[in-house]
């Protein structure tokens, strides 16, 4: 189970995992407690309604991070990351890239595009450039770009989710990719992240678990739905953002709409993503197929060590398992 992880990466995390970025939920506290708790933390750019606010955001986690690691030398404080949607249609892409120039976060994520821009900027100050991929296709596209890193977005994660089975997704991948290599979908306990250890991933990609917690920005409303909700109070549909995602089946009836009634959206368009009237991103809430996992809302410390701590028992349980075999 090596990593090609950079060493100077490796050794800031307690677990392998990030934090993932979600849309109007993801806070600039929330980033900060996951890299102080040993897990990567990244946001959306966009969750930012201004460029001026994402300013002020990008420097106040600047700030923050660099006075918990002098506070503390010897603690581990995990790199940050951001989020940028490279599709056509987001209008703020040169400001945001602008600001990633200026603030030089040391993981950039890209979604919905051509990496080829960011990867060119990102590359020059010596950071690492992330792409979401949830097809072959497009995997090997990124990887043609010069991304350090694919992040397999798998059946059962939130938000924009895949269709492939993790499984068969990182064997397909893992014949010709030798970078960095994220799994997602459905991620959401420290068994998991063993699982994708195992599987040859890097890292775990979670969002759904950090949701109910309280440096989230979600609402209180959204947060008792998904602890109250199943699996079978998901689905899978286009009809919200035009990508197909994971999205809570009661949130779609309180907005008036019939879930077995819901048609494709014409378009795909981020634009609006973080305005005050995106009512069907604020209204309308995602969620993965690991909800099962959430009993409560807590801070992203105490999950953070909940996660540590199921990682331990269930490696622990696999190496007096070969132990045990070694003896017989």
């Amino acid at each position: 189970m090596s990593t090609q992880l950079p060493q100077a990466v490796a050794q800031q995390l307690h677990l392998p995992v990030i934090v993932a970025p979600m849309f109007l939920i993801s806070s600039p506290k929330m980033v900060i407690e996951s890299c102080k708790a040993g897990l990567i933390g990244s946001f959306p750019l966009l969750n930012a309604r201004t460029a001026d606010e994402l300013d002020e955001w990008m420097q106040h986690i600047t700030d923050a991070l660099f006075v918990a690691k002098n506070k503390e030398p010897e603690q581990k404080i995990a790199p940050w990351a951001v989020n940028l949607i490279v599709h056509h249609s987001n209008k703020r892409f040169e400001t945001d890239l602008a600001l990633i120039m200026k603030h030089k976060p040391p993981i950039v994520i890209t979604s919905l595009g051509d990496p080829q821009p960011i990867v060119d900027v990102v590359h020059q100050y010596g950071g690492l450039v992330f792409s979401d991929v949830s097809t072959l296709k497009h995997a090997q596209k990124a990887a043609q770009r010069g991304v350090d890193g694919l992040i397999l977005v798998c059946s059962g994660a939130g938000g924009h989710a895949g269709t492939i089975n993790p499984f068969a997704f990182m064997a397909e991948v893992k014949k010709t990719w030798q970078g960095i290599t994220i799994l997602a979908g459905s991620i959401s306990n420290g068994q998991d992240i063993l699982a994708a250890k195992v599987l040859g991933a890097d890292l775990a990609y979670m969002g759904t678990r950090f949701i109910a917690t309280t440096e989230s920005f979600a609402h209180d409303d959204y947060q008792t739905m998904l602890i109250d909700s199943t699996l079978d109070d998901l689905i899978y549909t286009d009809a919200i953002s035009g990508v197909k995602g994971n999205y809570l089946i009661p949130s779609i009836r309180n907005a008036g709409l019939d879930p077995a009634k819901l048609n494709k959206k014409d378009n795909v368009d981020f634009s609006q993503l973080n305005a005050t009237n995106a009512k069907a991103w604020k209204n309308i809430w995602s969620a993965g197929q690991g909800l099962g996992a959430i009993q409560h809302v807590a801070t992203v410390t105490l999950v953070a060590e909940e996660l540590k701590q199921q990682y331990k028992e269930a490696l622990d349980a696999l190496q007096m398992e070969n132990i045990s075999k070694n003896q017989n």
